[in-house]
């Protein structure tokens, strides 16, 4: 039987979540935004399988702890990570940034809780 792991979306991936489809629904329509929306939702559900599923890494240069999981996956395309941490039998998506962005200056710091 697998593990069963809780992935819950912090405050502020939530946050980055509306920005980000706002932005897309901006620039590119409301069509692509839906389907982004679906890519990023796909990325984060495959969480559910663990903080090991195929494409995740562990990037404790940024910050110990912390991993990322790019939404470009399954023959989708997307500029965002998803970048979580885990705790226990659960993960927690801290942000969803976009990969040119420098990671280290948009996380919360070492032993910061989101909610």
């Amino acid at each position: 039987m697998r593990p069963v792991w809780t992935v819950r979306l912090g405050r502020q991936a939530e946050q980055d979540y509306l920005e980000i489809l706002q932005w897309t629904t901006k620039t590119f329509g409301k069509g692509q935004a839906r389907i982004y929306a679906e890519t990023m939702a796909r990325a984060i559900e495959a969480l559910e399988d663990g903080p090991d599923v195929m494409g995740a890494r562990t990037c404790d240069d940024i910050q110990p702890g912390i991993r990322t999981l790019h939404i470009a996956r399954q023959g989708r395309a997307g500029r965002h990570f998803v970048v979580f941490r885990v705790t226990g039998s659960e993960i927690d998506v801290l942000r969803l940034l976009h990969d040119s962005m420098d990671l280290p200056r948009h996380l919360p710091a070492v032993g910061e809780r989101q909610s």
